[in-house]
């Protein structure tokens, strides 16, 4: 995996860290529709309020979830600077500390379970035990911002799997969960590259073996992380064969209905409990099947990402930070960011990320 030729926009960085909080909050609306199970539902109640241009994203009906203070958590410890062991250090500092935020959020018990058993600052203090269920999505919403280091990732294909999977497994050790930091840091990173979106799929796959690599060479539980290894790798070659995507060739193949409701029933299909988006290997796989349709339309990535019946805030984070970062602000109305929680924390570590990446000067 190559430095891109080109350096991003800042711009980018910002619009990545910012409209990721804004899919949050607007797949979130203050738990209603995170626990919605209709997505036509969520669309006829949007348009009773006037469609998505008329939302303020802000305080209190909207606040950001568990995703993003999570999300903030790991951007602010890559902002240190920090590599290696002492990032980990951090992560798992921070991990730690976000759970004192989670009033009104509603984070998930196997990251609450996680976080309580960390020990920042201890040897080997960012590790817990194996978790046979810890299949959620919980690593992959807060590990999209790995993929903006390149000095820590984009130019190290192998430092990206080590930081996502073990960022991911602090609180998800089992394969299906953080796998899914991995695909969310990687989609990140190609979209930095500008790697066409039809390839990100089979690219996935093809780092698979190296992160296996790096379980084994862990030595931390290897059999029972071997021994749960298959289904994210199975279900991801499932998808990509149905989009028609397998060789990294586009254009995607979709359904021919493919509307609210349509995508309420194909997106189970995606899922390992019949609920859309609640496991680490399905949230990265609707944001991605929203990206590969969505276009330029950020009404359209909502509309596929953020509101739907399933884990509608936790699609919605993945597919809007790799959305802003090819997209920017463009088209999205400012009352869906603006006034948006902790919008500050995430221009800030936006650009922290985008200096220690680009070697700029924040402006």
């Amino acid at each position: 995996m190559a430095v891109p030729p080109q350096v991003p926009a800042k711009e980018a960085y910002r619009a990545a860290m910012v409209l990721s909080g804004s899919g949050d909050a607007l797949g979130y609306r203050n738990q209603r529709w995170e626990y919605c199970t209709s997505g036509p539902q969520i669309h006829q109640e949007l348009q009773e309020m006037g469609g998505l241009s008329q939302v303020c994203a802000a305080l209190p009906d909207w606040p950001v979830s568990d995703d993003t203070v999570l999300h903030l958590a790991t951007a602010e410890a890559l902002a240190t600077g920090k590599n290696g062991e002492p990032l980990l250090q951090e992560l798992a500092s921070r991990y730690v500390e976000a759970m004192k935020d989670m009033e009104g959020r509603k984070p998930g018990p196997t990251s609450i379970l996680g976080t309580s058993q960390l020990h920042p600052g201890e040897p080997g203090g960012y590790r817990i035990p194996f978790n046979p269920s810890a299949t959620g999505c919980g690593a992959a919403m807060r590990s999209m911002c790995i993929g903006l280091r390149p000095d820590v990732t984009l130019c190290c294909l192998t430092t990206l799997v080590q930081v996502s999977i073990e960022s991911g497994r602090m609180t998800h050790h089992h394969p299906t969960g953080y796998l899914g930091a991995l695909a969310s840091a990687l989609f990140t990173a190609y979209a930095v590259q500008g790697l066409p979106l039809e390839r990100w799929g089979s690219e996935l796959l093809k780092t698979l073996p190296l992160a296996l690599e790096h379980i084994q060479n862990a030595a931390v539980e290897t059999k029972s992380n071997v021994g749960a290894w298959a289904y994210f790798q199975e279900k991801w070659e499932w998808y990509l064969s149905e989009r028609g995507l397998s060789s990294g060739q586009g254009p995607a193949r979709f359904p021919p209905a493919y509307g609210p409701a349509e995508r309420d029933v194909i997106y189970k299909t995606f899922s390992l409990d019949g609920w859309a988006g609640r496991s680490g290997h399905d949230a990265p796989m609707i944001a991605y099947d929203a990206l590969l349709s969505a276009g330029g339309s950020w009404e359209e990535l909502c509309s596929r990402a953020m509101f739907h019946g399933g884990d509608s805030d936790s699609t919605g984070v993945i597919a809007a930070s790799c959305w802003g970062l090819t997209h920017g602000f463009r088209g999205v109305p400012e009352g869906n960011h603006r006034e948006l929680e902790y919008r500050d924390r995430m221009v800030t570590a936006a650009d922290r990320l985008y200096d220690l990446a680009w070697g700029q000067k924040p402006v």
